[in-house]
């Protein structure tokens, strides 16, 4: 059995038109900065975070503005991605996930990313502006992401006929 068989997919917004409000909100974030990704003042903004990440540091071998490129069009096809998924169930679960993928990696920011914990208020938990509060904010667009996943997705309680 596939394994896509073992699901139902759903457009989020069907029966919630609320959740329509997530949705073109994180395409809008996705958007924008992925375009910003194609700025050398963005690709200059990134680099520490990059630099510093377990994750994402391999991507240092594309240069500065190669790993900006990189990411940015990861942005713009998760938002391409969330936009049909507006019309198609199983690309409205697929978008979320990537969304919730990329949140995910960008909160690991907060643990490796030097200047995050701000020592003049006793260190961590006390978080710094910038960066730490430049990445808290994605903690609910982490949360965003997950309402819309699960509102796009259920597990098949009788296999899909075939």
């Amino acid at each position: 059995m596939n394994i896509l068989d073992r699901y139902e997919f759903f457009v989020s917004e069907h029966g919630r038109k609320d959740l329509a409000l997530l949705r073109w909100a994180l395409v809008i974030v996705f958007l924008w900065f992925g375009a910003m990704k194609f700025t050398a003042y963005e690709a200059g903004g990134i680099a520490p975070f990059i630099e510093h990440s377990p994750i994402m540091g391999w991507l240092g071998v594309f240069g500065t503005q190669g790993q900006s490129y990189f990411i940015g069009i990861l942005e713009l096809s998760t938002a391409a991605i969330l936009i049909l998924g507006a019309f198609h169930p199983v690309l409205s679960a697929l978008g979320a996930l990537m969304s919730l993928a990329t949140y995910l990696i960008t909160l690991t920011f907060l643990f490796t990313t030097p200047g995050v914990a701000e020592p003049t208020a006793g260190g961590f938990p006390a978080i710094s502006a910038v960066p730490g509060q430049f990445l808290l904010k994605d903690a609910v667009l982490l949360a965003a992401s997950l309402v819309l996943l699960l509102a796009s997705i259920r597990y098949r309680s009788t296999p899909a006929p075939t």
